[in-house]
């Protein structure tokens, strides 16, 4: 029996596998070739998208890289229901491009530069909830009136009087009708001061009408001339007549919180107890109506609807200085001395 002898030089002989030596080999090959690729690193994959046009041309091209951004361009990642989302915009570009992780490409949006796609998302704009009596009919004036005066808590004594004459106009007028003619009732009532509408004599008052310039019937006018001289005693007891309003509501505004505009009374008891104490001093044409068109405009009620926008504006930070202010200025001395009429104890005491 003879013995193989190794030859030092010879190259090992592979042991042969049940399915030959080819297999083995073919498996090394290939691992081998995945180290090799792992250590290199791969090219960057570009891929190039061109949104066509409505007239079927070619459009501009977008690029999109993935694994690496290109320095030209800025991208974002996110997160959403376990895949991810990649977001790249270029600098300069009004094209965006949004690509998932399963390689679906969203369409193109073009937004300006610097802006995300959120912050131009379209917004509908919101119809403002006004009071019911507010409609889209209404006159520009009448809405503007609504949203920046009616229910407005008012202190100065001149603005008060004003408003006051234009409630006892609502008996002849409209708030439309009054509201497009405020210029010709201030200049016929000079800016409605009432210590120089307390001088109106009988000459004025006829002369207002032949003038034509009459807004309102002559009761109604010598009834305003009145009022102003009774206000300016008002201010002599009580410092202004602001103090004397707002005291029957303890300078506070009443908030009614009406929901629709038939729960709106047209008179209150609060309204039947200024008017009777107005009465009681002299004033005129102040009926329990008038007297509450006036605490609305005034703000001594505030009678917006509870789904107006206005009701929460008019009661929010309404500071009120419940001190009487004693302003005896020379204008009312000198009104008061030209008044015929002198204050009895009935109009001084205080209810």
């Amino acid at each position: 029996m003879s013995v193989a002898t190794e030859n030092p030089g010879s190259e090992t002989r592979s042991i042969l596998a049940p399915t030959g030596n080819r297999v083995r080999v073919v498996e090394e090959q290939r691992r081998k070739r995945e180290i090799l690729s792992k250590s290199v690193e791969k090219p960057k994959r570009v891929i190039s998208q061109t949104p066509p046009k409505p007239g079927g041309g070619g459009g501009a091209s977008v690029t999109v890289v993935r694994n690496n951004v290109s320095a030209e361009s800025s991208s974002d990642s996110s997160s959403c229901n376990g895949s991810t989302v990649k977001t790249v915009k270029s600098v300069g570009s009004k094209r965006r491009i949004v690509k998932n992780s399963n390689g679906v490409v969203k369409p193109a949006k073009i937004v300006p530069d610097g802006v995300e796609a959120l912050a131009i998302s379209p917004m509908v704009p919101v119809p403002v909830k006004r009071c019911d009596w507010i409609t889209l009919n209404s006159e520009p004036l009448y809405t503007s009136f609504h949203d920046e005066e009616w229910g407005v808590p008012v202190h100065d004594d001149m603005k008060l009087f004003e408003l006051l004459v234009l409630s006892q106009a609502l008996a002849e007028l409209t708030w439309p009708a009054i509201l497009s003619k405020r210029e010709t009732f201030r200049k016929l009532f000079d800016d409605f001061d009432s210590s120089s509408v307390a001088k109106f004599d009988e000459k004025k008052l006829m002369s207002m009408k032949m003038n034509g310039n009459t807004l309102l019937s002559e009761p109604k006018l010598r009834a305003i001339v009145e009022n102003a001289k009774q206000l300016l005693k008002i201010q002599q007891e009580f410092g202004s007549f602001s103090n004397y309003c707002w005291r029957f509501v303890n300078h506070k505004p009443l908030k009614s919180g009406f929901r629709y505009s038939r729960q709106v009374p047209a008179r209150t008891p609060k309204s039947e107890l200024i008017s009777k104490d107005l009465m009681r001093r002299g004033f005129c044409c102040v009926g329990p109506t008038i007297v509450y068109s006036f605490m609305q405009v005034a703000g001594i009620v505030n009678d917006h609807l509870t789904t107006c926008f206005r009701y929460n504006e008019c009661s929010m930070d309404v500071k009120m200085n419940s001190t009487p202010r004693l302003e005896k200025t020379e204008a009312i001395r000198e009104a008061m001395e030209t008044t015929t009429c002198t204050p009895n104890e009935s109009q001084l005491h205080e209810p």
